[in-house]
């Protein structure tokens, strides 16, 4: 029988053991505060290069006039040697992500670039009389601008297609 006791004794130990890990990790989880909301994301000032990239691309450069502070620009760049592509991000006020896409690369590669592997639909919509066509099924919901000269633009994101048509709506292609 000693055997027997001594195999109580290590299964008594294991218990006692695992016990003492189960207060001790929720001991740490209820003493380390722990935030569930996402970060709050930094605004970013485009006024720079959007002034930048209106002189240098050989398109007219959009970004939006009069949306309201709560959308929040998170990220901007033109890169003049990637096809002259401009890019404006915005996180919208639901807290979803839009962007505009610019570029002269070829039409079908930049849209399947921009919205992430969407493709078109049937759908238009005339928005202040230019005529934009629907994407899905890519990672990105987008409108792409038809009959664009010279460059090709796209407003894509996470967000509704009522989000992104509110910033189409928005926005000015303008050249200095």
């Amino acid at each position: 029988m000693a055997g027997s006791n001594g195999k109580q004794k290590s299964v008594r130990s294991m218990i006692l053991s695992l016990g003492v890990i189960v207060i001790a990790a929720a001991s740490i989880y209820l003493f380390i505060p722990h935030d569930d909301h996402a970060p709050d994301i930094q605004r970013v000032d485009y006024r720079v290069e959007l002034l930048t990239a209106r002189r240098a691309a050989p398109y007219a450069v959009a970004a939006p006039e009069g949306l309201p502070e709560t959308w929040k620009p998170t990220s901007v760049r033109y890169r003049a040697d990637q096809d002259n592509r401009w890019h404006l991000g915005f996180q919208d006020p639901e807290g979803q992500y839009v962007a505009i896409e610019q570029s002269t690369q070829k039409r079908k590669d930049f849209i399947d670039d921009a919205s992430q592997g969407g493709h078109a639909t049937k759908v238009t919509q005339e928005i202040d009389g230019r005529t934009w066509t629907r994407y899905t099924g890519g990672r990105y919901d987008a409108l792409v601008l038809e009959d664009a000269k010279g460059s090709t633009t796209v407003v894509a994101g996470t967000a509704s297609f009522g989000q992104l048509t509110k910033m189409a709506q928005a926005l000015e292609l303008k050249k200095s």
